[in-house]
């Protein structure tokens, strides 16, 4: 059974304007399947339709069997599912430890717990315990952005849905922060994740689909994306029918 199943799903920000026009997907446990194509074409908009922030005009979101798109953020992120928007998701007047802190505010009484978790970021992201002192607002991009991923998992989620994780990175922390994601997905963790940076959602993801106006262009296996990666990445970056 995949931990997130979408159907027939039709979603939008505006009445009457439906940005996903049907859309169905299914993310299987244990697995990263990626979500590429070009601006507009819903990919962000998925996910934040599955994390409840937009509700479903139409079809339905499944998350382990059970129907989820009339829930709340706050109840879907109980049932272990959390959520990792594009840009830097911290508290910038608060230090990395305290942000830290409040991502394991679920399980703040269990002390033991926490020293465990946040010795594992830190092993992870060894510039955040260098700088767990300092504010979050004083990280550079690429700081702040390890900073906003490792807050969101260190509840240990089972799904994580996550957005743009590449976006204004340097190729070095996007290689990074990739690599941890993989660590994540090797420990059990099903990923959702999207991104404009075509050529690392391949390389990493079992299986992707690729979204055109709203709806699946293309699904399949990494292998029949890598054999084409040319054609793909022109294709998620201007669409069909504007060569």
């Amino acid at each position: 059974m995949p931990h997130l199943k979408v159907e027939n799903l039709r979603v939008g920000y505006l009445p009457g304007i439906d940005i996903l026009q049907g859309m169905s997907l299914e993310a299987k446990p244990g697995k990263i399947t990626g979500i590429i194509g070009p601006n507009g074409a819903g990919k962000s908009t998925l996910l934040k339709a599955a994390f409840g922030f937009l509700k479903a005009h139409e079809g339905s979101i499944l998350f382990n069997g059970n129907p989820i798109q009339d829930e709340s953020p706050a109840a879907i992120k109980k049932r272990g599912i959390s959520y990792i928007p594009q840009g830097a998701n911290n508290f910038p007047q608060l230090p990395v430890k305290e942000n830290l802190l409040l991502g394991c505010w679920i399980f703040r009484k269990d002390k033991e717990r926490i020293e465990r978790v946040l010795e594992e970021t830190y092993e992870m992201f060894s510039v955040l315990k260098k700088k767990h002192g300092q504010r979050a607002g004083l990280l550079s991009g690429g700081e702040a952005k390890m900073l906003s991923i490792a807050k969101e998992l260190v509840t240990s989620p089972s799904l994580a849905l996550v957005d743009e994780p590449s976006a204004g990175l340097s190729p070095k922390i996007t290689d990074y922060v990739y690599e941890f994601l993989a660590k994540k997905r090797d420990e059990g963790l099903t990923i959702l994740i999207v991104d404009q940076n075509i050529q690392k959602a391949v390389e990493y993801s079992e299986y992707l689909y690729m979204f055109e106006m709203g709806t699946v262009k293309m699904e399949g296996e990494q292998k029949v994306f890598a054999g084409s990666i040319r054609e793909i990445i022109r294709d998620s970056l201007v669409g069909a029918g504007d060569e």
